[in-house]
C-alpha cells in the first residue's frame, strides 16, 4: 500500500511532467509562473424538490460527498421568492469546492470515467468558457460516476461542474484542457 505522503495523482505528475513544458513552448510565456495550471473545481447540485422534502437536499449531499470524496456543503436560499414557495435560510442544494490532489483526481475520472458514460456523448462544448479562463459544464445525471449505485437511486440530479484556472484567456485555458484529454466537440 501506498503511503499518502508518497501518492501523486495521475494527472498531477502529467502536468508536472509534460504539460508545463508544453504549455511554455505553445505560448512563448517568460517564466514559469506565467504557465496556467488548474486552480480548483467546483461542484453544485441544485435540488429543485427540496421545496417539497427537505430530505432529498441529505441524499444530494451524500452522493456528492460520494463523487467528490469531500463532505458537501448544503446551500441555503438568501431571499424568499413567494412564487416558488421559497422561505430565507431554506436549504435547496449543496456544493463542493476541491483543490489539491482531489481537485486532480475528480478531474482524471471525469474525463476518463463519468463523460464516456453519458448517452450519446460526442464531447464536452468548447465556447462555455467565461472569457476569464474558467470552464463550466453541466450534467444531467449523476450516476454516471460509478461511486453512485444505480439500484439505490430515487432521484436522478444533475449537477454543474466550473473548472477555474490561472489562465487569462479562453484559448489559454482550452489548451490547458485539451493538454488533460478534455473531449472537446468540433
Amino acid at each position: 500500500m501506498l503511503d499518502a505522503a508518497q501518492y501523486t495523482p495521475r494527472l498531477k505528475a502529467e502536468f508536472k511532467a509534460r504539460i508545463r513544458a508544453a504549455m511554455k513552448e505553445e505560448f512563448a510565456y517568460k517564466n514559469d509562473m506565467m504557465i496556467p495550471r488548474l486552480d480548483k473545481i467546483v461542484i453544485n447540485m441544485g435540488v429543485g424538490e427540496a421545496v417539497k422534502d427537505t430530505k432529498k437536499v441529505k441524499t444530494a449531499a451524500e452522493q456528492l460527498g460520494l463523487i467528490a470524496g469531500q463532505k458537501a456543503v448544503i446551500t441555503h436560499a438568501k431571499k424568499s421568492i413567494a412564487g416558488f414557495r421559497v422561505r430565507e435560510e431554506m436549504p435547496l442544494g449543496c456544493k463542493v469546492t476541491l483543490r489539491g490532489d482531489r481537485m486532480y483526481e475528480f478531474l482524471d475520472r471525469l474525463i476518463n470515467v463519468a463523460l464516456p458514460r453519458v448517452r450519446d456523448f460526442r464531447g464536452v462544448k468548447g465556447t462555455s468558457f467565461d472569457g476569464r479562463g474558467n470552464y463550466a459544464m453541466g450534467l444531467k445525471e449523476q450516476i454516471v460516476f460509478p461511486e453512485i449505485e444505480f439500484d439505490k437511486i430515487d432521484d436522478v440530479l444533475g449537477m454543474d461542474i466550473i473548472i477555474c484556472t490561472t489562465a487569462r484567456t479562453d484559448a489559454e485555458a482550452k489548451s490547458l484542457l485539451k493538454h488533460f484529454n478534455m473531449p472537446f466537440s468540433g
